[in-house]
């Protein structure tokens, strides 16, 4: 298998990674579904559109070679526009194949037409059906006192009008250690959280690690923090209910994006004994905590 002479980037949040003599499977004809998944609209349709009129003028080009094999067609542009014809399977009348050659080719442009238009509108579909995760992360995390404890904090709100279900949440803290080998390695920690599903998620929570002692974040201050570059890798699994199909979101943070000493403001406000309003505009904005107090919910 050939290797890649440039470096694959490969985005992962903040993060960049560059692959190199990575194995160039972009192109090979097992991962093009995948490869086409990928690509952003616009890039789809001039791939799609790329590939009808490369179709078109290949078919055009064999009708050319072997006329006169098409009735009524006089130069390339006629035989380019009954191949648009018969690659659709229209066929208007005015032009038709007068000849064996003009059949064949003609027979395998329907062919090629019917499988063609069936990959295509399943390639559409599934780009269309694909469920996305509307949910936002606030833009930084929060150490502060909760309930006489220090806690990091962060979070999250669904921006569907309809509550997510099933909901799961995981949080990972990763920084460089210098291991008994003596080389500096990147670490990994599962971070336990106050609660990691809730089964409804209607509008917006704040998640919640208490940093006791058994805390791979206890006693690290912001200069420790920046020293073995710490991040915080957070991700969030749901069901959305119209689509009854899984959705997933992440999101991380470095150690810059990490507010000592601060808690999130509060955003619900009671209406009644059933309502409650709930303010996105301040989704992301935090105050100074207290020595003693309590954070939002």
């Amino acid at each position: 298998m050939s290797k890649n002479s440039s470096p694959i980037k490969v985005r992962s949040g903040q993060l960049e990674f560059h692959k190199l003599n990575a194995e160039q499977r972009d192109l090979d004809l097992r991962d093009i579904y995948h490869w086409t998944l990928r690509l952003s609209w616009p890039r789809f349709a001039a791939f799609v559109l790329s590939i009808y009129v490369t179709i078109n003028l290949v078919f055009s080009t064999l009708y050319y070679l072997g006329r006169p094999c098409i009735a009524g067609a006089e130069s390339f542009s006629d035989g380019f526009f009954f191949s648009v014809e018969t690659l659709a399977t229209v066929g208007y009348g005015h032009l038709y194949p007068d000849s064996f050659y003009g059949h064949m080719v003609a027979t395998v442009e329907i062919m090629v037409g019917m499988f063609g238009m069936a990959v295509i509108t399943g390639l559409i579909f599934v780009r269309f059906s694909r469920p996305t995760a509307r949910l936002v992360f606030s833009h930084a995390l929060v150490i502060g006192p909760f309930d006489g404890q220090p806690a990091l904090m962060l979070r999250v709100a669904n921006l569907r009008h309809q509550a997510m279900v099933e909901a799961e949440f995981r949080v990972m803290f990763i920084r460089n250690e210098l291991v008994r080998e003596g080389v500096t390695m990147r670490r990994f920690y599962s971070l336990p959280l106050q609660f990691e599903r809730l089964i409804a998620f209607p509008v917006a929570v704040t998640i919640r690690h208490i940093i006791d002692e058994s805390s791979p974040l206890h006693g690290l201050t912001r200069e420790d923090m920046e020293k073995c570059d710490g991040r915080i890798l957070t991700s969030i699994v749901c069901i959305d209910t119209v689509i009854s199909a899984p959705v997933q979101s992440q999101y991380d943070y470095t150690w810059r994006d990490i507010r000592f000493g601060h808690r999130f403001v509060e955003i619900y406000t009671d209406l009644d004994d059933h309502s409650f309003a709930v303010d996105y505009g301040r989704l992301h904005d935090t105050e100074v905590a207290p020595e003693a107090g309590t954070t939002s919910s």
